[in-house]
């Protein structure tokens, strides 16, 4: 809400205490003056923050010499002061106009000012990361491809199945140098000895140490 300046010294403290301060000087035979009277204080009650931005309610009639010091001659008028310094001057009732310029004047004073501001902010989210939290980077080559684990396996089964299928184990067991009658006979055994018939094996077998 607003407040009614009672000195010219409240006038200059107000000032000093604020970085914005808007000045509605008025008087009571004034009739635009109580029209836009509301709109002021509905303004004030929404923006007004303590020792940041001020609506304050200048008497020119008790207060005339605060109303002299910055050439109010006409009611209404509204004056925005940034740090003691003039930025905006607003005559006659003209609501619009009032609104826009307080919403200026809001913005001047940085974030989180007025009664109405949100927080703003990214925050933090459960089960998330936070604002300012480092992230951690991977290193090359950390974790599992899915795609390469499925394509390992199938080559995995199709190398399997392929040996599986492909063997013929009769005709491998034929064709093998332990069967009975399938030694070689053109190597020398490495003792020396030879088989009935003349054959040479390059090795015994069980059959040849059991017919020796």
């Amino acid at each position: 809400m607003s407040t009614k300046i009672t000195s010219p010294a409240h006038w200059r403290q107000t000032l000093r205490s604020h970085a914005i301060v808007i000045a509605d000087f008025y008087a009571d035979w004034c009739g635009p003056c109580k029209m836009i009277a509301p709109t002021f204080e509905s303004l004030a009650t929404k923006h007004a923050k303590p020792n940041k931005i001020a609506f304050v309610k200048v008497d020119v009639d008790s207060q005339g010499e605060v109303a002299q010091e910055h050439g109010v001659r006409a009611m209404p008028t509204f004056l925005i002061l940034r740090n003691g310094t003039v930025i905006n001057t607003i005559r006659g009732a003209n609501p619009p106009a009032l609104v826009a310029a307080v919403g200026e004047a809001v913005k001047l004073a940085g974030p989180g000012a007025g009664g109405g501001a949100a927080f703003s902010g990214t925050g933090h989210r459960l089960g998330g990361s936070g604002v300012g939290r480092p992230s951690v980077a991977r290193p090359v080559g950390a974790g599992w491809s899915l795609k390469g684990f499925v394509e390992g396996l199938i080559a995995f089964f199709g190398l399997y199945f392929w040996s599986l299928f492909s063997l013929d184990p009769y005709k491998a067991a034929e064709n093998s140098p332990f069967r009975k009658g399938n030694a070689p006979s053109a190597a020398k055994p490495a003792g020396g000895g030879t088989r009935p018939g003349g054959s040479r094996p390059a090795f015994k077998t069980l059959a040849d140490l059991g017919s020796s």
